[in-house]
């Protein structure tokens, strides 16, 4: 009986597929370095609708009330933040009236960057290109911060939202010192990442603090141990992978008393691409 047992163990086990090798994890990373950039680039071309849910929690963490907002987010001007046009806030439309001055406003806005542009030019371009160059070599300093403040391990594949991704645990190396302060803070978060196996693109981040994390030279707040924060991205018309996710649950403390204990989730969606001609005026979505 126990031998008749133990060819069905085996013919079941020998009918399994195989599990793919992972890849080598120094050959993959090299690919992943390449294709990481800021979500601010990668959202240039786009416009998209934001929902943002903020909550105040309680001492086990549970929401006692939240607040909800809509807006529609556009292309930034060089060297400025993008637009946000409210749409609705706790289920309330904005009137039509507000929307339409504020779009009178951005209008008035854009034209007179046009005329700055037109003016000069070859300065206007240059200062762009300074800026843009400037936010690459932050990038590049963040990124090998990255890598020399976490002992990188290759732990697993999943599949996330139809796309097989490579899951890796990152660790603080306990005797590294940080060189910048993003890798300061590095240090007090352990962090699990999900990267596509075949675009080497992020997917999915989540982040557990595991020390307080200080701003402000520890007077103006302080992020407690236990905060977690989670942000995914996800395919889009199958070309670029941009935010479609984020959230946090923290405990935090302003100045010397108050702890404010917080909880949030932004929705992204509706990607569309905008168009913008040569003076910089505000296009519709699909360029017309």
């Amino acid at each position: 009986m126990a031998t008749a047992v133990l060819c069905l163990l085996a013919a079941a086990l020998a009918a399994q597929p195989a599990q793919r090798p992972l890849p080598d994890q120094q050959a993959f990373l090299q690919e992943v370095r390449k294709h990481l950039d800021t979500d601010d680039d990668r959202q240039s071309g786009y416009m998209y609708v934001e929902t943002r849910r903020e909550q105040k929690l309680d001492k086990a963490g549970q929401p006692t009330g939240e607040s909800v907002k809509v807006l529609e987010s556009y292309p930034a001007l060089p060297g400025e933040q993008r637009w946000e046009r409210v749409l609705s806030e706790d289920g309330r439309a904005v009137p039509a009236h507000e929307l339409e001055n504020k779009d009178r406003e951005r209008q008035k806005h854009v034209e007179e960057y046009a005329r700055k542009l037109a003016k000069d030019p070859a300065g206007e371009r240059a200062r762009v290109q300074r800026d843009r160059d400037k936010r690459r070599r932050e990038l590049e300093e963040n990124i090998d911060e990255l890598f020399r403040t976490y002992d990188v391990k290759m732990v697993g594949r999943e599949a996330l939202e139809g796309h097989d991704a490579i899951v890796f645990s990152l660790t603080p190396r306990p005797d590294v010192k940080p060189r910048t302060r993003v890798g300061g803070i590095m240090k007090k978060f352990n962090v699990r990442a999900w990267i596509s196996e075949s675009d080497y693109e992020m997917v999915r981040v989540e982040a557990d603090a595991i020390d307080t994390v200080s701003f402000g030279l520890g007077m103006l707040a302080r992020v407690h141990k236990g905060s977690k924060a989670s942000f995914q991205r996800r395919k889009v018309n199958g070309e670029a992978w941009l935010p479609a996710h984020a959230s946090y649950a923290v405990s935090v403390r302003v100045g010397l008393l108050a702890v404010l204990r917080r909880g949030a989730s932004i929705e992204f969606s509706n990607y569309k691409k905008f168009g913008v001609d040569s003076s910089y005026r505000i296009a519709t979505p699909d360029g017309r």
